[in-house]
C-alpha cells in the first residue's frame, strides 16, 4: 500500500538525516508484499522528483542527475529483493543540496560493491553502481530487531 506522506523532518529521523540536519522533505512508500516493487519504487521516486522541481529537467545535467537517482532506487530495491527477502519501505528525503534514498529490509547481510563481472557472469553490479553514482552510502542496522536500512545520498541537480 502506497503512502506519500511528506513531512518536515521525520519520526524515524535517525536514518533520515544528512550531516546531522533533518531532511527538509521526506516521502515513504510501503513495499511489504508489493508486486512489482522496482517499478513502483521508481514511479514513486519520479513523482517525488517532479513535485520537488527536479523534473522535468531543464538541462542535460539535471536530466542525468534525475536518471541517476532512478537507477540507484532500482539497484537498491532489486538488491533488497534478491538478497534480503524483499524491501519493507522506501524513503526519499531531500534538502536543497542532497537527495537521500533509504531502503528498509529485514535481511541480515551487508551489501558490498563488487568489481564489474566478467563476460558470461551475470549480476553483481548493483552496489558497484550505487558506489559510483552516489556521494556516499551505507548501512544502518535495526537496533530493535532484525533488518537494516541501506541508504545512499546523491547531489541535487544544479
Amino acid at each position: 500500500m502506497e503512502t506519500a506522506a511528506e513531512s518536515a523532518g521525520s519520526a524515524a529521523a535517525g536514518a533520515t538525516r544528512q550531516a546531522g540536519r533533518p531532511m527538509r522533505q521526506v516521502r515513504r512508500l510501503r513495499l511489504v508484499g508489493a508486486s512489482g516493487a522496482v517499478p513502483r519504487a521508481r514511479d514513486f521516486t519520479r513523482q517525488a522528483l517532479q513535485d520537488w522541481g527536479w523534473l522535468p529537467a531543464a538541462t542535460a545535467d539535471q536530466r542525468a542527475a534525475a536518471e541517476d537517482v532512478l537507477l540507484v532506487v532500482s539497484e537498491l530495491v532489486t538488491n533488497a529483493c534478491l538478497h534480503a527477502s524483499g524491501p519493507e519501505e522506501l524513503r526519499v528525503g531531500a534538502t536543497a543540496k542532497v537527495l537521500r534514498l533509504e531502503i528498509v529490509d529485514l535481511g541480515s547481510g551487508a551489501p558490498s560493491p563488487r568489481t564489474p563481472h566478467r563476460a558470461g557472469r551475470p549480476g553483481g553490479h548493483g552496489m558497484f553502481i550505487v558506489q559510483r553514482l552516489c556521494l556516499d552510502w551505507g548501512v544502518v542496522r535495526n537496533s530493535e530487531g532484525p533488518g537494516k536500512t541501506v541508504w545512499a545520498e546523491l547531489a541535487a541537480p544544479n
